[in-house]
Parts: structure tokens; C-alpha cells; sequence
């Protein structure tokens, strides 16, 4: 084991530790003395998401909640898989592993990024592949991914995001075992379900293993929207799944499999390493964005709603500090949409939409937490919208998967009747989404 990463500190692993419920003792598997937590203990948890420093983060009782184990923490699970294998990672600044370690007499749980997680146990890890945002997370959407190598291990990174969003042959021909460990946020459009599908593919026409991490869907617990229509697949839709799929990262894969979506139907040689302790039902706050402009668990449940703005004249926020938690325009009436604000570029996006202008609109951070998508917001601006011909843009049907929803705002349907025209889709998706659950 390479020693420099863990100069210091003594490390335990958490499996087991946080559980909700009673005193626990864990073994150390040889990197220190049981320990014993009492119900009482207070965890300082560390983000080493920068992987240079490590920085404070939030601090957990555990007595607050059930504690999740996502697929990266099930270590020993996969661990014994990678020996002697040149391994390939599918990454980026969500791709952690949670630990606890003592260190100056404190108990604290740790993140590890993945890649350093790994390499430090004498892996031979060959490449990174990192999607859109980038290895950092940092890159705004749609922006040039370039390839580059990871300063602190030396290891080549290759962007899935661009022109090479499948990972090539070439590219692949020293990867025996490939790992995947992204976390999602359950909108079709969230573009990292069609960076594991070229992968998946890449994958099994390379007769390379595919190793899927799982990790929480904070938009689990409901299903909705329209069903993709072939005629609109686009890398914001590659599959005919509703706009709010309800599955994890490991069942969304398992489903690419089974249905046969691959191209020539090929079939991945696939394991998905599942969670401990979660359910659909399960409220789960993200303690890493996973994009720069999902910046909290509001912006995330508001997603899937305001993402339909981006195929409009309205604004979502991207280029203030509530990205996805308001949305606006300079030509909405200001007697109606009275919350004021003016993008400018930040991370994440350089060139926002109304960049320095002025636009007025509704601010929705305090929005009571949805379990379906609003259509209203959409709706509503459509209505007094000053230009009706050029509200919806092409990209519209793309989010959406379908020319019909924008066609239906046009002929004055509400909200009611538009889901109404879903609901027989959502019932033949929901049926065969069971298929590929793996939780609750």
C-alpha cells in the first residue's frame, strides 16, 4: 500500500459505523484498533474533494439519520476485483469514498477521491475518463472537455464529452476492468446516463467488465414527464424513459441492458456494487454538487421542472447564486414577476443567458420539496409571453423528447390535462422499470 496518501493519520473504514440505532464496534481489517461510537458522538466530516488540502466540511450526529453506504463505500466488495487488472475509471468531483480516520485524537469521516482511494491500495489504474463538467466538475455545460493527465497521480485523463463521447478502441486496449462512479441526479436530460451508455457500449464491444458504483437518486421517489420519441434522441435523451426516470445510476445501467438499447443490442458484462441502508423513499442530501449549477438539494428537486427554461427566452438562474432556484426574463411583466435579478458570468457559466441585463421573475428556493414535476412556471410564462412565435426554441423538443408537449401550451391545455396524456406511458414505463430495481 502506498503510504504518502494516509501519512498520519490512522484509518477505519465506516462500513457500519454511522447506522442509525446502537452502540457498534468495528473491526479495523488491519488499519487500526477497534473503536467503539457511542450514540452521543458527533462526526466532523472532511471533503477532500480537491485532493490537494483537506477542508472541513459538515458535521453529523448519528443519531440524525440512517446512514447510507453507497457503492463506492462497499470497498470490499470490489476491491478484490481490480487486483491485478489495469484499470479504467469513469469520474469526476462526485466520485468519493467516505471513510473515518482518527487523526490529532479527533474522529472524523473523510472523502476520499475515488481515483486516489484506489491507486493508494497498488492499483494500476491506466486511465480516467471524466464526462461533461469535466474531472473537476468545474467546466460550464456544453462546454470542450480537453483530455489532460491528473497532476497529483500522473494518470491520463480522456474527456467523454465533445466529439469523443464513446470511449474508443484505443483508448481502451490496455483496460482490462472498467469502474463507474457518477452520481446522478434521476432527469433524463442530466447527461451522465448517456455518457454510461456509450461507456456500456464501449465496454462490451471491447469485452471489458463494467463495475457501476451505485449512489442515491435524489430524485427517486416519483416518476414523471413525457416519454422520449425516437425522432428526438439526442445526448439530453438517449433513452424512451419519462423526464424523472426514478432509478439509481446501477438500476438505470442494468435497464440499458436489459431492454437492449446498446447499438447491434450487444450486452455489457455489467456488476453493479448496490448501497447499504437506502430506498427510493429515502431523503438524501448531496454533500458535493454534481455540477456547478446544481449547487443544493432545492436546485436538484427543482431540476427536472426548470430545465424545460433552457429551450426558451427565460432565464433559470444559471449566472446568479440560485441556479435552478428562480427563473426570469427582462421582458416578463414585472407587476407578476416581481423578484429581480442580473446574471453575470460566474463558474459554471460564462456566457449566461441576459448576461448584465436586468430580468424579472419568481425566486423559488423555499418551494415546498416537489413530487412532480410543475408545469405551471412554464405555462404561465408562455401565457404573457410578448412573442409567443418564438418562445419555444428546437431545443425545447429535445429536453422535452417530444414535439408535443410545446404543442399542447400552444393550444392553451393546463397542467391537469397535459399530465393526463402521460399517465398511460408513465403505467407501461413504471412496469417495466420494476423489472431492474434493486431497492424498495
Amino acid at each position: 500500500m502506498r503510504v504518502s496518501f494516509f501519512k498520519n493519520i490512522v484509518f477505519i473504514p465506516i462500513l457500519g459505523l454511522i447506522s442509525c440505532g446502537s452502540t457498534n464496534e468495528q473491526k479495523n481489517d488491519g488499519f487500526a484498533n477497534s473503536l467503539i461510537l457511542n450514540d452521543t458522538l458527533n462526526i466532523t466530516v472532511i471533503n477532500e474533494v480537491n485532493r490537494d488540502t483537506l477542508l472541513v466540511g459538515r458535521t453529523i450526529s448519528k443519531k440524525s439519520s440512517t446512514h447510507i453506504f453507497t457503492g463506492a463505500n462497499q470497498w470490499q466488495a470490489y476491491m478484490k476485483l481490480l487486483k491485478g487488472k489495469n484499470i479504467g475509471i469513469v469520474a469526476n468531483q462526485t466520485s468519493v469514498v467516505n471513510d473515518t480516520l482518527v487523526s490529532q485524537n479527533a474522529l472524523r469521516v473523510v472523502d476520499f477521491h475515488l481515483v486516489d482511494f484506489i491507486y493508494e491500495f497498488d492499483n494500476t489504474i491506466s486511465k480516467v475518463f471524466a464526462p461533461e463538467h469535466g474531472f473537476r466538475g468545474t467546466a460550464d455545460a456544453g462546454e470542450v472537455i480537453k483530455d489532460g493527465v491528473d497532476q497529483k497521480t500522473g494518470i491520463p485523463i480522456i474527456s467523454l464529452y465533445g466529439k469523443n463521447k464513446k470511449p474508443s478502441k484505443e483508448q481502451l486496449k490496455d483496460i482490462d476492468i472498467m469502474i463507474f462512479d457518477i452520481q446522478d441526479v434521476g432527469a433524463r436530460f442530466y447527461t451522465y446516463i448517456s455518457t454510461l451508455h456509450y461507456v456500456m457500449e464501449a465496454c462490451a464491444e471491447n469485452n471489458i467488465q463494467l463495475l457501476v458504483l451505485d449512489r442515491p437518486n435524489p430524485n427517486g421517489h416519483y416518476i414523471d414527464g413525457p416519454i422520449l420519441e425516437p425522432q428526438h434522441t439526442s445526448f439530453v435523451g438517449m433513452h424512451p424513459v419519462p423526464v424523472v426516470h426514478g432509478m439509481t445510476i446501477g438500476e438505470y445501467a442494468q435497464m440499458i441492458n436489459g431492454q437492449g438499447w446498446l447499438k447491434n443490442k450487444v450486452t455489457c458484462d455489467l456488476r453493479v456494487i448496490k448501497m447499504k441502508n437506502y430506498t427510493h423513499q429515502t431523503a438524501y442530501s448531496l454533500a458535493i454538487k454534481p455540477s456547478p449549477n446544481l449547487p443544493n438539494d432545492v436546485a436538484i428537486n427543482l431540476y427536472p421542472s426548470l430545465c424545460f427554461f433552457e429551450g426558451t427566452p427565460i432565464s433559470a438562474g444559471r449566472g446568479t447564486n440560485k441556479q435552478f432556484q428562480l427563473f426570469g426574463a427582462p421582458t416578463l411583466p414585472q407587476e407578476i414577476y416581481t423578484y429581480g435579478f442580473t446574471p453575470q458570468a460566474n463558474q459554471g457559466s460564462t456566457y449566461p443567458k441576459f448576461k448584465a441585463q436586468e430580468c424579472f421573475g419568481l425566486e423559488l428556493s423555499t418551494t415546498k420539496k416537489l413530487n412532480e414535476i410543475n408545469l405551471n412556471w412554464l405555462i404561465d410564462t408562455y401565457n404573457v409571453s410578448q412573442n409567443k412565435e418564438e418562445f419555444f426554441n428546437p431545443f425545447f423538443s429535445k429536453l422535452s423528447g417530444t414535439s408535443l408537449l410545446q404543442e399542447q401550451i400552444k393550444q392553451g391545455l393546463n397542467q391537469q390535462q397535459i399530465k393526463a396524456t402521460w399517465q398511460q406511458d408513465l403505467k407501461n414505463y413504471n412496469k417495466m422499470r420494476q423489472n431492474y430495481l434493486l431497492y424498495n
